[in-house]
C-alpha cells in the first residue's frame, strides 16, 4: 500500500497545470514508475448514497491516480448548496475518505455535476458549481484553472523519463446547443457546425500536445470520443468538432494517446484509424461506479472491441516500462469484485 499523505502532498497546480509537489520528490510520490508499473485508475456515475463498496476493489490495484470522468454526484441543480452537499456526502462516504487517504485523485465535470443534465454551455450557474468542483477536488487557490473559464486540466506523473501526461477535457462550459431527435429511441442528432471546446480550450490542447515530453498521452471527457452509432450524447453528436478532435491527434503526433470516457452506465472498448497516425485511436469507456443499465440490451457500436459491459465497473490504464524506459499499455475493465470484465493490450 501507498504511505499515506494529504492530497495537498501529492498534487499542485501551477499555470493551470497539474504537477508535482516540489517539496516532494517524484520518486517518494509515484515509486511504482521506478518498478516499472504505472496504474491510473478512472471511473464515473456515481451515486454516493447506494454504497461504497467499489473504492475497495479500486484499491486492490494500487493505483498511482485517480481520475474522475464526470457524474462524480448527482447534483442536478441551480442550488449551489444542494451540490456542495451531494460532494460532502461523497466525501464523508468511510470507503471513499480511506480510498482518497491512499490515492491521489483530480477529474472533471460531466453533466450532471456540471448542474443539468445534457447541459452546456447556457447553463447560468456554471461559474458557482465549478467553484464547487475545485474545492472538492483540492485544487489550489492559486491554480490558473480557477481564474479561467472552464474546468481542463493537464496532469503529469511519473519520474526517470517515464512520465505520462493525462489531459482532462471540459466538454460543458463551451458546448454548442445539442439538437434534438425526433426518431423513437433516440434523443440526439449531429449538430454539423457546433463546437464542443471553445477556441481557449483547443488552443491549450494543442500547445499540450505540441512537442510533448510525455511517453503516453491520456485523454478525458465526461462523453464517448469515438462512438457514432446510439442516440445519446457524444462527441459524434458535433461531427464537425470531432473530426477536429482527430485531425489534432494526427497533426501534433503526440506519443501513445489513450482515450477514456465515462456518462454511459456501461463499459465498452472503441477503436478507430485515424488518417495521418500509424497506430489505431482507442476509447475505453468506464461508467458504473454506483449504477448501470437496469435492463440489458445490445447497443450497436460498429467501433466496439469485445463485449459490452452492463455491470458496475471501473477502468485501468497500466503502463508498463522496460528498461529503455518505453512503454507498454494496457487497458482494463474490471468490477464490484476486482474480476476482469475486459483487457487489451496496446
Amino acid at each position: 500500500m501507498k504511505m499515506k499523505l494529504p492530497i495537498a502532498l501529492y498534487l499542485t497546480i501551477l499555470t493551470g497545470i497539474l504537477t508535482l509537489n516540489s517539496c516532494q520528490s517524484k520518486k517518494q510520490l509515484f515509486s511504482s514508475a521506478d518498478t516499472g508499473v504505472q496504474v491510473i485508475a478512472f471511473g464515473s456515475c456515481n451515486k454516493p448514497g447506494i454504497d461504497g463498496a467499489m473504492w475497495t476493489a479500486i484499491s486492490k490495484n494500487n493505483p498511482d491516480m485517480f481520475v474522475w470522468l464526470g457524474d462524480i454526484v448527482y447534483g442536478d441543480t441551480h442550488d449551489m448548496d444542494i451540490l456542495k452537499q451531494k460532494y460532502q456526502e461523497l466525501s464523508d462516504l468511510p470507503a471513499y475518505k480511506d480510498f482518497a487517504d491512499e490515492t491521489p485523485i483530480i477529474g472533471v465535470w460531466d453533466d450532471h455535476d456540471y448542474g443539468i443534465n445534457d447541459g452546456g454551455k447556457y447553463y447560468n450557474q456554471k461559474e458557482a458549481s465549478k467553484e464547487v468542483l475545485l474545492n472538492f477536488l483540492q485544487v489550489s487557490e492559486d491554480s490558473k484553472m480557477r481564474q479561467r473559464p472552464g474546468a481542463y486540466s493537464s496532469t503529469v506523473l511519473g519520474s526517470n523519463d517515464r512520465f505520462i501526461k493525462i489531459l482532462l477535457l471540459d466538454g460543458r462550459s463551451f458546448r454548442d446547443t445539442l439538437v434534438h431527435s425526433t426518431i423513437k429511441g433516440r434523443r440526439y442528432e449531429a449538430n454539423p457546425e457546433g463546437d464542443i471546446l471553445g477556441e481557449a480550450q483547443w488552443a491549450w490542447l494543442e500547445k499540450e500536445l505540441t512537442n510533448s515530453d510525455a511517453k503516453v498521452h491520456i485523454i478525458g471527457c465526461g462523453i464517448q470520443f469515438i462512438a457514432e452509432e446510439h442516440g445519446w450524447e457524444k462527441w459524434a453528436n458535433f461531427p464537425k468538432a470531432r473530426q477536429r478532435f482527430f485531425d489534432l491527434m494526427a497533426k501534433t503526433k503526440a506519443a501513445n494517446i489513450v482515450l477514456v470516457s465515462g456518462d454511459r452506465h456501461i463499459a465498452e472498448l472503441s477503436k478507430i484509424d485515424v488518417a495521418g497516425l500509424n497506430q489505431p485511436i482507442y476509447d475505453l469507456t468506464s461508467s458504473g461506479i454506483t449504477h448501470t443499465w437496469s435492463t440489458i440490451w445490445e447497443e450497436p457500436n460498429k467501433h466496439r472491441v469485445g463485449d459490452l459491459i452492463i455491470k458496475r465497473n471501473f477502468g485501468l490504464v497500466k503502463v508498463k516500462w522496460d528498461q529503455k524506459n518505453n512503454p507498454s499499455i494496457t487497458l482494463e475493465v474490471r468490477g464490484l469484485e476486482n474480476e476482469l470484465f475486459l483487457a487489451k493490450d496496446l
